[in-house]
């Protein structure tokens, strides 16, 4: 496999990486600037030329792996019999200026009722870099031709059209998940919130958010049915609603999706935040 496939694969695995590029080269080297190649917890492909260099490479890509200080990275090596050496000597007598950039994982967001807000909402976070779940259970809100809007997006689109029990579709989303239930039926949106924290009782990371739309009188009514399911006031707390920013008040479709994407967004940020600061906190022995 070579390191663009690499790359789509660990996409697709939804696992983290390092893409490996040799940046620079002064004198000889083992390979040209360009080369490139991928590293991830436990495997690698493709090559910048091996030797105490590559290796020094891959021990670095995955020291960011564990604690990304930054989203990408730069060191220098010295290709000669005086050089320090982790791996061995090699001493072609170059100099190599290599480039480590993080493929972190994307976030994968699930949108259940592509209606007017959802349809608004898909169009804005398409042209961010995530893995997007559009699903509802009336086909035409699914249609080709309302959709092709999103044909040249960032985001990789996956569509979703179900006659029935859309709560199934859960099951099968990436682990860890944004939730965000906006149906056109609220019978539908309590049968999802019911199975989203069903999922979440079974293991808390399955889903990142659970998002209902809705106003205070709507939930009033699915807490009362929750708890009547067995759901306990603390799991009824992983449900945020409504969802969006306080201060946008409109309730044009646009308007709501801009304030859903930015909340969504937001959460996004403070959880790479959060994993940074735990990355980098000392670990007592």
């Amino acid at each position: 496999m070579n390191w663009l496939a690499a790359v789509t694969d660990l996409r697709t695995r939804r696992e983290a990486g390092v893409l490996v590029t040799v940046a620079s080269v002064r004198g000889h080297a083992p390979r040209a600037s360009g080369a490139k190649m991928v590293v991830s917890a436990d495997r690698s492909w493709g090559s910048i030329g091996g030797g105490n260099l590559e290796a020094v490479a891959v021990d670095r890509a995955r020291a960011m792996l564990l604690d990304p200080p930054a989203r990408t990275e730069t060191f220098t090596s010295h290709l000669s019999d005086k050089a320090p050496a982790a791996h061995g000597v090699q001493c072609c007598g170059g100099e190599v200026t290599v480039l480590l950039e993080l493929l972190a994982v994307r976030p994968a967001v699930a949108i259940f009722g592509v209606g007017h807000v959802g349809w608004e909402l898909a169009r804005i976070l398409a042209r961010h870099d995530l893995d997007l779940y559009l699903v509802d259970s009336r086909s035409q809100q699914l249609a080709p031709e309302r959709l092709a809007v999103l044909d040249d997006a960032p985001a990789s689109v996956h569509v979703h059209p179900v006659s029935m029990l859309p709560e199934l579709v859960l099951g099968g989303l990436p682990r860890g998940s944004d939730l965000l239930v906006l149906t056109h039926d609220h019978a539908e949106d309590a049968a999802l919130v019911d199975a989203a924290l069903r999922l979440v009782a079974e293991d808390a990371g399955r889903l990142a958010t659970i998002g209902l739309i809705g106003s205070a009188a709507k939930w009033a009514r699915f807490r009362t049915m929750l708890r009547r399911e067995g759901h306990p006031e603390s799991a009824l707390e992983r449900v945020t609603t409504p969802i969006g920013r306080p201060t946008l008040t409109g309730k044009e479709p646009a308007v709501i999706a801009v304030g859903v994407a930015a909340w969504l967004l937001e959460a996004f940020q403070e959880r790479a935040a959060a994993q940074s600061r735990l990355s980098s906190s000392p670990v007592c022995r």
